[in-house]
């Protein structure tokens, strides 16, 4: 194994000044499944002060000494060293209450969650591998290390890290750790928001995610209760061959790997349930699950404790994540007018989420191809990239004209932003040219002043 020059520095400091040292846990798996690591952490036999000594002279931040915890950063790298310890109990089901420190890396490794983070490495010792993690890697299987039970009462999100792991890597879960995960998922309570939306995203976006969502909704609706009352749900409707739940996944898996457009697919359609109405036919309508499924979003984002752009942006993409995209004829719109009020309304960035979200959402139904989505999408984005290169006006500021100039007309307060708006408008319906004089005439001849 081939490790980056400054991580074998830091290993051969340390054995010289007479301790063992190890690069340890993701980087190690990372490594073997021929990725490259996020970062590098490494295990030492050296006590923190030992490795304040060792390493004085370094910019050393101490992160967490308590724990036996430092941070050495190299050309502005951090790399994170910490003393070969065991952890006692988890009152809080998240964070040992102490650590003792030991002598042998075999404890270090003893203590961790699942096999294939439980290896370490050195360019002395080789690869340190008691719990049979490279071949769990082989297998493409997650696995905890030692007795599931124990490592999820100990630390819940391991939970959802399992999850999240067999989604990134599309690996299988062990059928004991998947039996543990399930009975202890109600302890997913016990973890902090910040700490579930990190490892929830980065599982929605695992090229397993769709194989992950459909196998574990119950887990999954401790997070989202909605998930349980979409699973097995029957939408009927003709316009839908599947239940909400598949509906819903299919959805996520049609869209790219972004956390946004993820998550909203996720919730697009949560609010469906709430809102049905069935006919005398017998077929059931959904009006308003827009809105209800953007209150659900606005909950779910809230409760993640997402920021304030990733909890808008969802919101706004699900509440008009099936807005108009065709004429009544069914053909894809791409009048320049329609095309200039959508980026009035949403922007570039989230139309084009929305033509994506579009496509996914007519894939998922099970009565259209994704050849014709893309031969569909393909359209809208060559005819919105063909229109923004004109750099066209669809917003106030693109106007030839401002307040101050409309001022001269004698227009203020109200009616003077609405003075604003209906040139806005008139330009995009290409009845004038976004020409200040062309601009001025209109407003003479056709804004009541």
């Amino acid at each position: 194994m081939d490790l980056p020059r400054p991580v074998s520095d830091l290993i051969s400091r340390l054995e010289q000044a007479g301790f063992s040292a190890y690069a340890v846990g993701g980087c190690v798996r990372d490594t073997l499944l021929s990725l490259v690591p996020h970062d590098w952490d490494l295990c030492t036999s050296a006590r923190p002060e030992e490795m304040m000594e060792v390493f004085r002279g370094e910019h050393v931040v101490e992160t967490g000494l308590k724990h036996g915890t430092l941070t050495v950063v190299l050309d502005h790298i951090p790399y994170e060293i910490t003393t070969f310890r065991t952890d006692g109990s988890y009152t809080d089901h998240r964070h040992p209450d102490s650590v003792t420190f030991v002598e042998d890396v075999s404890g270090d490794l003893s203590r961790r969650d699942f096999t294939v983070n439980a290896m370490a490495y050195s360019p002395h010792t080789g690869l340190v591998d008691l719990f049979g993690g490279q071949e769990d890697l082989d297998l493409g299987v997650i696995r905890c290390v030692g007795v599931p039970e124990e490592r999820f009462r100990e630390d819940a999100l391991r939970i959802l890290r399992a999850l999240r792991f067999a989604a990134v890597f599309d690996f299988a879960i062990d059928p004991e750790t998947e039996k543990a995960l399930r009975l202890l998922a109600p302890s997913l309570s016990n973890v902090a928001a910040e700490r579930i939306r990190e490892e929830f995203f980065k599982l929605l976006c695992g090229p397993g995610a769709g194989r992950i969502l459909r196998a574990f909704p119950d887990v999954l609706a401790h997070i989202v209760p909605e998930i349980s009352v979409m699973v097995g749900y029957d939408q009927l409707n003709h316009h839908h061959s599947y239940d909400l739940w598949e509906h819903t996944v299919q959805g996520l898996e049609n869209v790219p790997a972004d956390p946004d457009l993820r998550l909203t697919m996720l919730l697009h359609d949560t609010g469906k349930p709430a809102v049905r109405v069935m006919d005398d036919k017998g077929e059931a309508h959904y009006r308003g699950h827009q809105a209800a499924s953007a209150e659900i979003a606005e909950r779910v984002t809230d409760d993640l404790r997402c920021d304030r752009e990733t909890r808008d942006r969802v919101i706004r993409l699900v509440r008009y994540h099936d807005i108009p995209l065709r004429t009544e004829s069914g053909e894809v719109n791409l009048d320049r007018s329609f095309l200039l009020r959508r980026l009035n309304k949403f922007g570039e960035k989230d139309l084009r989420a929305l033509f994506l979200i579009h496509r996914a959402d007519r894939i998922a139904t099970g009565y259209s191809t994704r050849e014709k989505e893309d031969r569909r999408m393909a359209e809208r984005m060559a005819a919105l990239d063909a229109l923004l290169a004109e750099q066209p006006c669809f917003t106030l500021k693109d106007l030839a004209v401002n307040g101050n100039d409309l001022k001269a007309f004698g227009l203020k307060g109200p009616a003077l932003g609405e003075a604003l708006q209906q040139l806005l408008e008139a330009v995009m319906d290409g009845k004038v040219a976004n020409e200040k004089d062309a601009l001025n005439d209109f407003v003479t001849k056709f804004i009541k002043i």
